[in-house]
């Protein structure tokens, strides 16, 4: 059974996993559709520097492009950017570079900025941006490679090169912020948003 209840398939424009769990195991069917644009290439043209606002301009532009093929669906856009202090994180390329990453992240406590939007014919009918905090533990040089090794090639898909649902989650010894914020999809904002809008059952 599922609760969705619009007269045409939800559409997710992403071709994250978690994000795709995340509206899975909440019993919402959805089509994911992942969108094409060019994420660094809008940042740069946006001239934003707040990492929030970054998020939201890619979750619209995402859910746009998706919703450009797919008149009259409604299309769930969302990104997530990572900055520590003022800097700005993208996923790594490999494995040099992921552990470039997490040697700047131990020992420091670092932002995940989760954005949703929700586009339908190029009108954005809702978005928001949720924060999460997360505190990574010092480590080594040698715990940095041993956890790469046990991750294998997943570190690349992630910004900051951890999974939080997975090994990520070693670390680590101090989280805030809700648990859907860090997966990438703020999931009780966009219930709640579907459900004001008659589109869920209950």
């Amino acid at each position: 059974m599922t609760l969705w209840r619009g007269a045409t398939p939800l559409i997710l424009a992403s071709q994250s996993a978690s994000r795709r769990t995340v509206l899975q195991q909440a019993g919402i069917d959805f089509l994911a559709v992942p969108a094409g644009v060019d994420e660094r290439r809008l940042q740069r043209e946006s001239a934003l520097h707040d990492a929030g606002a970054i998020a939201k301009l890619l979750a619209r532009e995402k859910a746009r492009e998706v919703a450009a093929c797919y008149p009259d669906h409604v299309v769930i856009g969302a990104d997530q950017t990572l900055a520590v202090g003022d800097v700005l994180l993208s996923k790594p390329a490999g494995r040099a570079q992921a552990a470039t990453q997490l040697k700047q992240l131990a020992g420091k406590t670092h932002e995940l900025h989760s954005a949703v939007a929700i586009v339908r014919d190029d009108i954005v009918l809702f978005d928001t941006v949720s924060t999460a905090r997360l505190a990574m533990r010092p480590l080594s040089d040698a715990e940095i490679e041993s956890y790469l090794d046990a991750a294998g090639d997943k570190v690349t898909t992630s910004v900051g090169a951890y999974q939080i649902e997975g090994l990520g989650i070693h670390l680590f010894d101090r989280i805030d912020g809700d648990h859907f914020t860090i997966l990438g999809l703020p999931l009780l904002p966009l219930l709640d948003f579907l459900r004001r809008q008659g589109l869920l059952a209950f």
